[in-house]
Order: structure tokens, then C-alpha cells, then sequence
């Protein structure tokens, strides 16, 4: 069992109230303590050209007393918190900068889709943002109900957990998050693996004479190697294999409809590109899917 905590930043808004409510069930799940962490942002106390009657008392936190009372509140209609150990951390700082380095002593960090700052147009904040760029940990996003998104052939019934797959540079840490949490919640792993078509080619270049059929077998059968493993080590989780075309972050987002959970993989640093990136698919499923969203770092020898 992972003694790690699950982490869940709140900031009293109702994203991240929602945020809770997922890291409360994924804590559960993980036979894990939830710890529930607000990051104050400088106020006047911290500006030397401003009196004021001082800074906060540190044990004095209205946003904790909120969480303190909604689990109260969960407590009381059903005994979600029996098994949870729960503590309550207030930081001071800048959030962006303090909730990812979180990750080196989580096992998960979750947040809502947007909090109280920034601006009300964004459809992601910041914080998750910076999080799910620079955290060791997985990062989980908690998207607003209510979006809107295609249907998809993925989108079956029962619980399933939908996992994109890169042929050209897997990310095998994905793919065992993925795994794992199908069989905690029982669901089934929809593998989406998406090659690019129409082949795309320069202004002056034609494009290349490709055969679909041909980069279709191909990409499964790198897919099937790739995810093998981790079926054999979860034998009792049903595994789907979906090798599709098109745009891979738009197949995610479709998917995504009525899921558990899509899982995706943040880029691996390298030699010419140092800084930590999260990548456009994964940033365009995190903007726009109907499902919490799991973003899963690569290994310790990335780079």
C-alpha cells in the first residue's frame, strides 16, 4: 500500500470543491490519507508600503473551515470518510509556484478546472497548468459538468478508464496509471492509439504515397507490444484496443464523454529541450474533456 497522500488544492471555489470531492474517492480508493492543502496568496500584510493590523493567524483559514464542514456534511449522508485519515495544510504563497512541488510527497495531486483567480474565460487555471507541467507526481483535473463534446466509438457503457497511446514515443508510466485505476474502480482500459491522417506535408513537398491500411497494421502492432505488460499484470481488467486516425487530442476529448477518467502522458524533457512541456494534446484534453483528466509524468530518467 502507498502511504503517500492524495492531495487535493482547494481555494474555496466550487472547481475545487468538486476537486475534493474526486481526491476524497481516489484517497479511498488508495486506502491513502487525504490531504487537503490551501495555498494563501500574498495579501497586503506581505507589501511594506502598506499598514495593516497584521497577518492572518496561521490556524485561522475560512477555506479549510469550509472543507472541514462539507466533509462533515458528506459524513453525515454516507461514511465516506471512515477509512480516510485527513489533514488539513494551509501554505502562504504563490500557488503556481508552491502546490506543484507537492508532487515530490504525493501520489497524487488533484485540482478543479479553474479556481477564484484569473480570468473567467480561461476553461483551465494556472495552477493546474503548472502542476500538471512540473509536478513528479500524476496530476488530475476536475473539469466543470456540462461540456459538450462528439461522440466517439469509444464511448460504451459501463465504467472504462480511456488511456491515449503514442506508438512513437509511449509513455509506459500512462499506461500502468491507466491500468491500476481500471481495476481499483473495476472499469475496463479503452487504449486509444491515433496515427495521423491525411499524411501532411510541406507547402512546396507533396505528400508522401502512404498506404492507411499499411500504418494502421503497423501502429497496432506496435500498440499490442506496448500493452501486453500491463494487461498481463492486471488479468482481471477487460482491455480495448482502439487504433484510430485523425487527431489524436480530438479522439481524447470525444472519448471522454461519460469516462471515468482519461489518462494522458506529459512529455519527456530532452536533449535540445530541456524545460518540462506538457504537450498540445495533452493541454488540448485537459481544456476541453467532459472527464477528470490524469496527467502522468514520465519516469525518473527522463531528460
Amino acid at each position: 500500500m502507498n502511504t503517500l497522500p492524495v492531495i487535493a488544492a482547494v481555494d474555496g471555489s466550487d472547481d475545487s470543491l468538486r476537486a475534493l470531492d474526486w481526491a476524497l474517492d481516489a484517497a479511498r480508493g488508495r486506502e491513502a490519507p487525504l490531504r487537503v492543502v490551501h495555498v494563501r496568496e500574498p495579501g497586503p500584510w506581505l507589501r511594506p508600503e502598506t499598514l495593516t493590523a497584521g497577518r492572518p493567524e496561521p490556524d485561522t483559514d475560512p477555506v479549510l473551515d469550509l472543507v472541514r464542514d462539507r466533509l462533515k456534511d458528506l459524513a453525515r449522508d454516507a461514511p465516506v470518510t471512515e477509512y480516510v485519515t485527513t489533514e488539513y495544510v494551509t501554505l502562504d504563497g504563490a500557488p503556481a509556484a508552491l502546490l506543484p512541488g507537492l508532487g515530490s510527497e504525493a501520489q497524487l495531486l488533484v485540482f478543479g478546472s479553474r479556481g477564484r483567480g484569473g480570468f473567467a474565460s480561461l476553461l483551465l487555471g494556472s495552477n493546474g497548468t503548472a502542476a500538471a507541467r512540473d509536478a513528479e507526481c500524476p496530476v488530475v483535473v476536475v473539469p466543470r459538468p456540462g461540456r459538450e463534446v462528439h461522440d466517439s466509438e469509444l464511448v460504451t457503457p459501463g465504467p472504462r478508464v480511456v488511456v491515449g497511446l503514442h506508438v512513437d514515443s509511449p509513455n509506459n508510466e500512462a499506461l500502468a496509471f491507466a491500468f491500476a485505476e481500471a481495476a481499483r474502480r473495476e472499469a475496463r482500459v479503452q487504449v486509444a492509439a491515433v496515427f495521423p491522417w491525411p499524411v501532411q506535408a510541406g507547402d512546396l513537398v507533396p505528400p508522401p504515397v502512404v498506404d492507411e491500411d499499411a500504418i494502421e497494421s503497423e501502429t497496432r502492432t506496435l500498440a499490442t507490444g506496448f500493452v501486453a505488460p500491463h494487461a498481463e499484470r492486471h488479468p482481471g481488467v477487460g482491455t480495448d484496443l482502439y487504433v484510430l486516425p485523425g487527431d489524436a487530442a480530438g479522439q481524447l476529448v470525444a472519448a471522454s464523454r461519460g469516462a471515468d477518467l482519461v489518462v494522458v502522458g506529459r512529455h519527456r524533457r530532452r536533449l535540445l529541450a530541456p524545460a518540462r512541456m506538457i504537450g498540445s494534446v495533452t493541454q488540448a484534453v485537459l481544456l476541453h474533456a467532459a472527464s477528470p483528466v490524469a496527467v502522468v509524468p514520465p519516469d525518473g530518467t527522463e531528460g
